[in-house]
């Protein structure tokens, strides 16, 4: 199926890879920028100023690090059913936490969906006990059982392509991305690691030397926050490193959340071989809550237009014989709020 992704008019040639080729593999040396400007053939003031305007046009959301999920503090996938006159104001309430990076209208009865992300399990369930109570609508929680494919990044070149070279390229990429099957646990952190990742979860200055700021707020030189980001990205706590654009600005303007109710004997297999289909952008196992939500296999399509993602989840689901089980599709509405995940609680930032 050809691509249509349209992009924004003030995406240039150069701007594309700025934006598509540091996804991942962004340079950990003290001045990354300049390393950027003399693989596309610009300075390093140019790099930076277009940087900026990416950001401001709300293109790029920051340029920092993914963390992996479940290896630092508390998250969980969570839902409610708001009453449509009351719907602006319920996810008001819900956009306000600090911890919800995530605020999605979608088609359905459960019709606000949000993510939740904690410094720990007890201060997740604090903050959905507080919506509870502020806006009178139980929530469903449903935390991550089993990731097959998480990574967050778009590969725009891919979206262009017609199926074939496109999908082989994006294949090829999950299979260098995919998860390790090692269970996860939290991760043990200093007091000077909690405070550089509570700022690096904001994401870099754009600046010439943005390491040594990001680590001149955590009591650490150049050399030493560059120690720590790449360790960290070798033992797999950060799960990418590099610049996070927002997919609806570029074009991707419809996505739906599919979801599955798999025996549990049959979920896992199933899921990664689901993970491994080109349209697939996201795909995991989540808990059910039972009676209201029976779904336990999730999938994230995202596409130009909403019927390029059906047509390409019911050929998946049609070849993996997925619509033998009880299912769901999801699009997404409105969006009422999209930032990085906040791991680590206020007292952790008052500090950086």
């Amino acid at each position: 199926m050809p691509r249509t992704l349209c992009l924004p008019e003030a995406v240039d040639a150069t701007a594309f890879r700025l934006l598509n080729e540091w996804q991942r593999d962004f340079p950990l040396e003290a001045r990354p920028f300049a390393r950027i400007a003399e693989a596309v053939g610009e300075d390093e003031e140019s790099v930076i100023a277009a940087y900026r305007r990416l950001a401001a046009r709300g293109l790029v959301s920051r340029v920092g690090a993914v963390f992996a999920p479940r290896r630092l503090g508390a998250s969980a996938l969570a839902a409610l059913a708001a009453p449509p006159d009351r719907l602006d104001a319920v996810a008001e309430r819900v956009s306000r936490e600090a911890a919800i990076n995530h605020n999605y209208q979608r088609e359905h009865r459960y019709n606000l969906w949000f993510v939740v992300t904690a410094a720990s399990r007890a201060h997740l369930d604090e903050i959905v006990g507080g919506i509870e109570r502020d806006t009178g609508c139980a929530v469903i929680v449903l935390p991550l059982e089993e990731e097959f494919h998480i990574d967050l990044g778009f590969d725009l070149k891919a979206q262009q392509a017609n199926c074939g070279a496109g999908c082989a390229e994006r294949r090829e990429r999950k299979a260098q991305t995919a998860p390790s099957d090692a269970p996860e646990a939290g991760q043990a952190l200093s007091e000077t690691e909690r405070r550089l990742i509570a700022t690096l979860q904001r994401g870099l200055a754009l600046e010439p030397q943005p390491f040594a700021r990001l680590g001149a707020a955590a009591g650490l030189d150049e050399p030493e926050t560059l120690e720590h980001i790449r360790r960290w990205q070798a033992e797999g706590l950060i799960r990418r490193f590099g610049v996070v654009v927002r997919h609806h600005e570029l074009g991707l303007e419809a996505n739906a959340m599919c979801v599955w109710d798999i025996p549990d004997a049959e979920v896992s297999a199933l899921g990664r071989r689901l993970a491994g289909e080109a349209a697939v952008t996201l795909c995991y196992r989540r808990r059910r809550s039972l009676p209201d939500w029976p779904y336990n296999l999730f999938c994230m399509i995202h596409g130009s237009a909403r019927d390029e993602v059906l047509a390409e989840r019911e050929e998946l689901a049609r070849r993996l014989g997925l619509d033998a089980y009880p299912h769901a599709v999801l699009f997404s509405c409105r969006r009422f709020k999209q930032t990085g995940a906040q791991y680590l609680d206020s007292k952790d930032l008052a500090h950086a």
